[in-house]
């Protein structure tokens, strides 16, 4: 017989992909019409030429021979080139030996030059896919699979270290990832409103991956009730810093470029959805974490009180909320530091100039925001985690006591 506690996440899960598959569906639609030349916006305008007719062409490549390596002068500087010799390991050309210059036409760095038997990426720009004076240029190494490989060596820590749990562990992240690639980002591409969309797969990611990272018992389902309320004051906590920081969600370059894709974006609206996301994770390990320690402090002492199990909660809680507002700090400055570096090195601008940008604003108001909520979230699940076992004790008193069978 299935049990009661497994069939909440069943539903959750069978709800989520309902909702995927018409996603996927209509976002493989949309796709289909824009590469046949048909506007979304409207069917009887012909759109401008697509991805599909005029992207360039990738192959895989084994650097056979380096003809030749030296330095030239460009601009007054010396410049690292190759000259090497090709074959192509797949697609319509493979088999097929070519001899290219790298690093001649353009600057590349000393860490860009490439070595014999090496796997590249070689891209032939779509000019030149006629067969009518062919050129090819080096955009890359090929490098998939060296992440196949740490990823195997990262599944076999978790599982060697943490056992069943790291096994369950590496589900739940699956499934986060899946909501993410095949439910939020389908239904922002279609015009669904990015915060909204970004709610909805963060309760779901909530529902699901901490009962498959963390297992069904009562420490998980106090964490989950506790997570989902800080998810709720996430969402007007974000609301208002970023409307008090005046941003409009057009800080990166890579925003700056959606604004002129096929579709109709709200810029601040995935701003706030990016945060929510991001905070998703951390809020994930305060709210497990500090559940596991008011459940431990019970366990080693049941007769403490609400009062007494909220109090020493909250002594390990403040230590948790110190070293993970550091690391979420460090976490979104490590994200960004080349950028940082490229922000340090203009001279021509003040600092107050750098730090009202919108893009250091930005990173300042992620920050801010999930050290919040972080915040906010000890005390509360302090709070429900303490209400409930304090209840527990209660049970045992009234249990224990010589009087209850009368």
């Amino acid at each position: 017989m299935i049990k009661k506690k497994l069939i909440l996440p069943c539903l959750i899960l069978l709800v989520c992909l309902l909702n995927i598959v018409p996603a996927r569906t209509m976002a493989a639609t949309e796709a289909a019409q824009t590469n046949q030349g048909v506007s979304l916006d409207n069917p009887d305008l012909s759109a401008s030429p697509t991805a599909t007719e005029t992207a360039d062409a990738y192959y895989r490549a084994k650097v056979i021979k380096i003809i030749e390596s030296g330095t030239v002068t460009m601009d007054g500087k010396p410049q690292e080139y190759q000259k090497l010799e090709l074959k192509i390991l797949n697609g319509s050309e493979k088999g097929r030996v070519i001899t290219i210059d790298h690093g001649k036409d353009f600057v590349i760095g000393v860490f860009q030059k490439v070595k014999t038997g090496e796997t590249v990426i070689l891209a032939k720009p779509a000019s030149t896919l006629d067969g009518k004076g062919d050129v090819y240029y080096i955009t890359d190494r090929y490098r998939a699979p060296n992440l196949i490989i740490i990823a195997i060596i990262f599944f076999a820590l978790a599982i060697y270290f943490g056992g069943k749990r790291g096994f369950t562990s590496i589900v739940g992240m699956l499934f986060s990832v899946a909501v993410i690639f095949y439910y939020i980002i389908p239904h922002i591409v279609k015009g669904g409103d990015p915060l909204w969309t970004c709610i909805i797969g963060a309760i779901s990611i909530i529902l699901l991956s901490l009962y498959l990272s963390h297992g069904f018992n009562k420490r998980t389902t106090i964490a989950l009730a506790s997570t989902l309320l800080c998810l709720a004051l996430a969402v007007v906590i974000d609301l208002l810093f970023v409307h008090i920081a005046k941003l409009s969600g057009n800080g990166t370059e890579e925003a700056f470029y959606l604004q002129f894709d096929t579709f109709n974006l709200n810029l601040q609206g995935l701003l706030l959805g990016s945060i929510i996301i991001g905070v998703l994770g951390v809020l994930d390990d305060v709210t497990t974490g500090q559940a596991a320690a008011i459940e431990e402090i019970y366990i080693a002492n049941n007769s403490l009180n609400f009062q007494q199990l909220y109090k020493s909660g909250l002594s390990v809680g403040r230590e948790h909320i110190a070293s993970l507002i550091n690391t979420l700090v460090l976490a979104y400055v490590g994200a960004s530091f080349p950028l940082l570096l490229l922000y340090s090195t203009q001279k021509t601008q003040s600092l107050w100039v750098t730090l009202n940008s919108n893009f250091i604003a930005e990173e300042i108001t992620r920050t801010l925001v999930g050290s919040s909520v972080l915040v906010i979230a000890v005390p509360i699940t302090t709070l429900l985690a303490a209400f409930y076992y304090s209840r527990q004790h209660k049970k045992l008193s009234l249990q224990s006591s010589p009087y209850t069978n009368l």
